[in-house]
């Protein structure tokens, strides 16, 4: 066959789906279409301006690898300065003019070995690939409370904030206790004149502190952006060897020194003995998402705020009414209460060949081969799918190494080499049983609810180490696809790998850094090594904070002595 020029459509003008448009573009893809159900691009960061919102992940790793950013303000980014650096990412590489706002992509039918686009605006459109890059967090995630549309004030969840809605000397109460309630009473404690934080679970939070970028050090990254490279890469690395080698091994050195810092934040931060305890956690630290505050505690310390622990038995329209009866009087009600994390592109219908649809086969739950692609569905990825590295982790970072892996198999399809290729159910399902069991040894699976957890108690995401999962997205194992060529399927070599493409990489002006996983086990080996067990190797960290949330490492600011791209 000929080389064909392959159409797209990236569903979702978020973080992962910028990167889709760029990186196509990058490697010769011209016919790109976005489609944004929304007004405007940023995906979470778009939808998520309640006060005090913030990335968890430090600035210099939430970057895309090849748009380094010199004018991060703080160490971790508040989330206007995120959606500003992707709107400028966007703009500087001419991806705005490719969406079609407003426009949501109800269903995609394969036809005749094309994917048929219907919108929420009627439109039809056929293209060869599509790259679903939906994301999790876009799905908020509504409470069962008796009585929750009765309340006479204002009621907001956090991820949809109404700027206008009053918090100044107003009674303010949060539901909920994850990232963005511990945010928003950090920030608003001193502003309101009550604030009543209801608390189902108690959090394990860690200290991690967020300084400011100095002038200086901000005047270094714009002389030499191969710092914020460097610092990229040292942060990963610290990602790597630390925190995600220690939250898949629930017995590590690594989880005990996380418990270790969390527990004397705890001690250290909160004086009143019984706040103390209505405080503390009764599950391993990290076990539900690891919250990140240096000033949490102080919020909740503050004079206006209190703590409510007694479950909430149903909302009036004066406020919240507790199990003991206590009616706490309320102006704004705040619904702090996540996402539905296992919905991801849906509610669009998807139907592949042979009237395979998508909702039939994640009826139970969403699974996918890799977290990338599924059975059954041909020409169809995913970026930040099901059982993909979650939690604490960079998601830019995690869709780059995606993004990697499923141009080698675009390739394939550009060069002729099939018009149509899946995974087939076979590795699926041998891939998912091996999950299921590398789960087990998370600390996830410690004894928790978390929305980590699917309808089975499984934890959902990557139970192996970031460096494994770095290895495994660097080639796909093409024998564990169905591949077709025209109306013929293609039956390759047990183990075969895709030589016949070059490897393709996401641009980087830096290389990354790091060897192979210590358990040295291929994707093509996940569920065909005798003996494994799925669980990687015991690692020391090379230094107790690299087990925590890293540290940034400060950057070596140029003196006046040195001379242009010197450094002290």
């Amino acid at each position: 066959m000929d080389r064909r020029d392959l159409s797209f459509a990236v569903i979702g003008a978020g973080m992962s789906g910028v990167l889709s448009s760029i990186q196509l573009r990058e490697h010769g893809y011209n016919d790109i279409t976005l489609y944004e159900k929304a007004d405007h691009l940023g995906g979470t960061w778009r939808e998520n301006t309640y006060p005090g919102v913030a990335c968890d992940v430090p600035s210099a790793l939430y970057s895309y690898s090849f748009a380094p950013n010199t004018e991060w303000s703080h160490r971790f980014s508040p989330g206007a300065e995120i959606l500003g650096y992707l709107e400028d990412v966007a703009e500087t590489h001419g991806v705005v003019d490719s969406i079609r706002f407003g426009e949501e992509v109800v269903r995609c039918d394969f036809l005749d070995g094309r994917w048929h686009i219907q919108t929420s605006l009627g439109a039809h459109d056929v293209v060869d690939v599509v790259i679903a890059a939906t994301g999790v967090l876009h799905h908020p995630s509504l409470p069962d409370i008796e009585g929750i549309g009765t309340f006479a004030g204002r009621t907001v969840h956090t991820a949809r904030w109404d700027a206008m809605v009053p918090l100044d000397g107003q009674r303010i109460g949060i539901i909920g206790t994850g990232s963005s309630a511990i945010q928003m009473v950090a920030t608003i404690a001193d502003r309101v004149e009550k604030l009543c934080l209801f608390q189902r679970t108690a959090q394990w939070v860690m200290p991690q502190e967020n300084p400011a970028y100095t002038d200086e050090e901000r005047d270094a990254f714009r002389s030499d952006p191969t710092m914020m490279h460097r610092l990229h890469e040292e942060i990963s690395e610290l990602f790597a060897n630390g925190f995600s080698n220690a939250v898949v091994d629930a017995e590590s050195e690594g989880m005990r020194l996380i418990e270790a810092a969390c527990l004397a934040n705890l001690e250290d931060s909160v004086t009143d003995p019984v706040l103390r305890e209505r405080l503390r956690p009764d599950y391993r630290a990290a076990c539900k998402r690891l919250v990140v505050s240096p000033d949490f505690y102080a919020g909740i310390q503050h004079p206006n705020s209190e703590l409510v622990t007694d479950s909430i038995g149903r909302i009036e329209p004066g406020g919240v009414r507790t199990v003991d009866g206590r009616l706490h009087e309320l102006d704004v009600l705040v619904l702090a209460t996540g996402f539905r994390v296992d919905r991801f592109m849906r509610p669009m219908e998807v139907v592949g060949p042979f009237g395979v649809k998508l909702s039939e086969l994640w009826d139970k739950r969403p699974t996918a081969y890799m977290s990338i692609s599924i059975p059954g569905i041909p020409n169809f990825f995913m970026l930040n799918g099901p059982n993909g590295p979650v939690g604490n982790f960079s998601l830019i970072e995690v869709a780059e190494l995606q993004f990697t892996y499923i141009l080698q198999l675009v390739e394939r399809l550009r060069f002729g080499d099939c018009t149509q290729i899946s995974p087939t159910p076979d590795a699926t399902e041998a891939f998912e049983a091996t999950r299921v069991e590398a789960a087990k040894g998370t600390v996830w699976a410690t004894g928790c609810r978390s929305w980590y957890l699917d309808d089975r108690g499984v934890p959902a995401a990557w139970p192996w180490t970031f460096q494994r999962f770095r290895e495994v997205m660097a080639e796909p194992v093409i024998a564990d696809y169905e591949v077709v060529s025209g109306s013929r399927r293609l039956t390759l070599p047990h183990g075969a790998r895709g030589q016949a493409r070059p490897r393709i990489r996401v641009r980087s002006a830096a290389p990354r850094r790091g060897g192979r996983d210590p358990v040295g086990v291929s994707a093509g080996c996940l569920n065909r090594r005798p003996g494994w067990s799925g669980r990687p190797r015991r690692r020391e960290p090379p230094h107790p904070r690299a087990a925590c949330l890293p540290r940034e490492p400060r950057p070596a600011i140029p003196t006046a002595r040195a001379g242009p791209g010197r450094s002290r």
